[in-house]
């Protein structure tokens, strides 16, 4: 029987649809070009017959006239492929088809289904969403087009500059013209189309413009063919997974189990997109569910799911499957730990490319701005991998003046009115390149790579192999790749071989001789970007950095094996650590990047960890938390000492709203100290004659010394609490222990066993079939009708297992990491069962930065 391979799924869909990829110019918004670049879909578009691939928020003019196929007729056609909702991406597709007048066809294929689109909130589409849309979109169309009868396709010309539609146009009006839907003809097999009389080519007049609409669900971004995410910037990845109510911590986690799902009523968009995209997952790729759920949040996504199934689907000759949905909630220990993973310290140390689009100008309902953001913002999947020092030759400096001057001499040659310009500006920065010695600075911006899974060597995907290994072995592995490539390109290289063992400058030296070569190059590009994000986390700065927060939680887990004091001066000295760094980096006016913890945020993300671990270990030790109050007393006086030394380090949303009086306060006291001056006698007070004159006045008993203490005491009170509101959300994920009564029963050593991750300890038990509390199964249509009529004569069907499947795909609703991969992996070699193949999927890859940022950024529920 065939292996499920989610990079050839999404491969075979763009197959599919290759009639309408064919000689028209393919348009991905940030969301399909993350999850095309990591199936490697670019050169298959390519192979398809497509003119070009470009981007939809970025789009221009150039791009009508770009042909990869040398087909030297204007563009007739395009084809936009978006990850969000139409209501999202509405306004770049109009700005598409009002910049390229030539167009008459345009299809859209969007990864959010019809019944996802009707059922958003404030969504101005109905059941018949797509054919909806187009008639809406054709609408829009027309009234730009009667704004700018007649313009200019000259990119350069300020008739074509106005013409650009704006941001805010198109889909406000769309709410406005919902009524006017009913007019068009919606039983015709025909989309309906207008006729654009103002294009100014006569070959075009007569043309009419078409709009398609599809649904594609495979848009998704898998690190192996058997480990995927959610696009950052799709919206189903940035739908709100909670609400604004007690059991929530983070609009982008789930809220904490409490063994009550939510009621059909409080369904919270992230629950009816994730739940769309399982049930059309499974359908592309041919599975019949079995689904179990553990969680309250996964118990509502696997009903939806369930009800979505009909008779239809479950007596289809389908490959039966086992589908396990978690919370993230129930071990929110994990991601923000920093675990011993060569992915996770890659995604963690590696910066990230900026996001293409802001969520801020989302628009929604007065009611959902009051229960929380409408969109969230992720952080973008695609890493920008630094190549400069593995590509750069030695003479990199010369050849990259010469090729400015090579500009230069181009330029002289291009007769445009603006050559001066050009000219001067280029000299101007040749001569700073020269002056400042940026040139490192310049080509790190331009080198730059990124991860491709389809990338193979000996059948097996790069990411695939290094998100099983540790950090050490992801290394040995990576030199391993690197001297089989240079023996295959028959490169030489001078390197004493150390086994068990691979250095930077073995990895670096190996890497530099691969890419020597222009061939070689291009023919190992997967390798060698590898390399060079495996030397970037590697880095003194990044490496020490991850090692310290690695040493801080094992002191952290030791302290919670000892007692809650112990563990309480532990996360108080970590605290008074960073205050102390912080305002000696102040004093000395620099904040320069530290391999060591200095800032507060650090050392609130260790208090968070602190408290999950006393949670587990001391959950009776405090009337309201793991501690007691003097202990509690103490950390919360460290924090608040913390933020008046280091206000600019505390841009956290608990402190909203205290940026400015706290940057005031401290530059008062900096003043203050400056005034008083190293002297330590006082100075002789000198009397003036004006302060006896207001004796006896009614104002005599103001005092400015006695208004500012008040000012301080005030902002310190209002500073406390704020803290207390911090530490009463900190009770809150204490309560969030995960199922730590999983180990109760079991035979593992305790100390191994309890270390290892949920993810771990589900699919152990899962595969010895041992029970597991709080798990649910969803009875299909079948099952159902079985339990309630057939089964009064005996015809009952058995509770069905994860174990008797031989496919179990497991999404965490949330996010996972590469350590929750890696012991996955480990749990499937442990159980003697090669016969299954597990696929992990869920809404995002988690860093212990992501983790920070949804419980104490913007998207925390404080």
């Amino acid at each position: 029987m065939a292996t499920v391979d989610m990079i050839k799924c999404c491969l075979d869909s763009i197959r599919q649809i290759s009639d309408d990829i064919k000689d028209a110019i393919v348009y991905l918004d940030a969301g399909s070009t993350e999850s095309f670049q990591f199936i490697g879909a670019f050169p298959l578009f390519m192979q398809l017959g497509a003119r070009a691939v470009c981007s939809l928020e970025n789009m221009s003019t150039l791009d009508g006239v770009v042909d990869w196929n040398t087909t030297f007729d204007p563009a007739r056609r395009i084809v936009v492929i978006t990850a969000c909702l139409l209501s999202d991406a509405h306004r770049y597709i109009l700005r598409c088809l009002s910049k390229l007048r030539t167009v008459h066809h345009c299809v859209i294929f969007t990864s959010i289904s019809e019944a996802a689109h009707s059922a958003y909130p404030d969504s101005p589409l109905g059941p018949d969403a797509f054919r909806e849309y187009e008639s809406l979109l054709l609408q829009d169309y027309e009234e730009h087009i009667k704004k700018c009868p007649t313009i200019s396709r000259e990119p350069g010309s300020s008739e074509f500059r106005e013409s650009i539609v704006p941001e805010e146009e198109g889909w406000p009006q769309l709410a406005s013209v919902e009524d006017n839907v009913s007019s068009f003809d919606d039983s015709s097999n025909t989309r309906v189309s207008y006729k654009d009389d103002s294009i100014g080519h006569s070959e075009d007049a007569g043309q009419k413009l078409i709009v398609f609409v599809h649904h594609f669900p495979l848009i998704l971004c898998p690190f192996s063919p058997r480990v995927f995410v959610l696009p950052s910037e799709g919206s189903v990845a940035e739908a709100c997974l909670s609400t604004e109510h007690e059991n929530s911590i983070s609009f982008g986690l789930p809220p904490l189990s409490t063994g009550t799902p939510s009621d059909a009523d409080d369904i919270c968009p992230g629950a009816t997109l994730t739940a769309q995209f399982i049930y059309h997952l499974a359908l592309k790729m041919d599975l019949k569910l079995e689904i179990f759920s553990l969680g309250d949040f996964s118990k509502t996504v696997g009903k939806l799911v369930t009800d979505m199934s009909s008779l239809y689907d479950v007596g289809r000759r389908k490959r039966s499957a086992g589908l396990l949905l978690i919370d993230r909630t129930l071990d929110l220990l994990t991601p923000c730990c920093h675990g011993d993973s060569l992915v996770d310290r890659i995604f963690s140390s590696l910066p990230r490319r900026q996001r293409t689009t802001s969520v801020n100008h989302m628009k929604g309902s007065q009611s959902q701005l009051k229960k929380g953001p409408v969109k969230l913002e992720r952080a973008p999947l695609d890493v920008q991998i630094p190549l400069e020092n593995i590509i750069r030759e030695e003479d990199s400096k010369n050849s990259n003046f010469q090729l400015l001057e090579s500009i230069e001499a181009f330029l002289h040659g291009w007769n445009t009115a603006d050559l001066d310009t050009k000219v001067v500006e280029l000299v101007k920065f040749r001569d700073r390149l020269k002056e400042d010695n940026s040139l490192q600075h310049s080509e790190s911006d331009i080198l730059h790579g990124s991860f491709v899974c389809a990338e193979k060597i000996d059948g097996t995907s790069y990411l695939e192999a290094i998100l099983e290994r540790r950090t050490k072995d992801g290394a040995i592995l990576i030199k391993k790749w690197l001297h089989e490539s240079l023996r295959q390109e028959k490169i030489s290289v001078d390197v004493k071989i150390r086994p068990g063992f691979a250095s930077k400058s073995e990895l670096q030296t190996l890497a530099k001789a691969l890419a020597k070569r222009q061939s070689s190059l291009v023919k190992n590009k997967g390798i060698i970007q590898l390399a060079a994000a495996t030397l970037h986390a590697l880095d003194e700065l990044h490496s020490a950095s991850y090692e310290a927060f690695s040493s801080a939680e094992k002191i952290l887990h030791v302290n919670a094996g000892d007692t809650s004091q112990s563990l309480a001066a532990q996360i108080s000295d970590l605290i008074n650590k960073s205050a102390f760094v912080g305002s000696q980096a102040q004093k000395h006016n620099k904040m320069e990047a530290s391999p060591v913890l200095v800032t507060l945020q650090d050392a609130l993300l260790l208090t968070i960890i602190g408290y999950m671990l006393a949670g587990e270990n001391f959950p009776t030790s405090g009337s309201s938390g793991p501690f007691s109050w003097q202990e509690e007393h103490f950390m919360k006086e460290a924090i608040v000492d913390a933020v008046l030394e280091n206000p600019a380090m505390a841009k956290l949303k608990f402190l909203q709203g205290l940026s400015e009086e706290l940057e005031s306060n401290l530059n008062k006291m900096k003043l203050k100290e400056k005034k008083e001056g190293p002297s330590d006698h006082l100075d002789d007070v000198d009397f003036d004659d004006d302060q006896w004159d207001s004796w006896g006045d009614e104002d005599a008993d103001k005092d400015t010394s006695k208004e500012q203490v008040y000012s301080d005491v005030q902002l310190k009170l209002e500073l406390r609490d704020r803290v207390d509101n911090l530490f009463k959300f900190l009770h809150k994920l204490c309560s969030s222990k995960g199922n730590t009564h999983l180990r109760e029963g079991t035979t593992y050593n305790d100390d191994t066993y309890s270390s290892k991750t949920l993810l771990y300890k589900l699919l152990t038990r899962v595969l010895r079939k041992y029970d597991i509390p709080g798990l649910e199964y969803h009875s299909s249509t079948v099952g159902r009708l079985f339990k309630s009529g057939f089964g009064r004569f005996g015809l009952g069907q058995a509770k069905p297992s994860l174990a008797d499947h031989n496919v179990i795909l497991v999404f965490v609703i949330g996010g996972i990491n590469g350590l929750e991969v890696r012991e996955a992996q480990e749990a499937l070699m442990e159980s003697g069962r090669p016969d299954i193949e597990l696929i992990i999927g869920g809404t995002t890859f988690l860093t212990p930065n992501d983790m920070r940022e949804l419980l104490l950024g913007d998207s925390s529920c404080i």
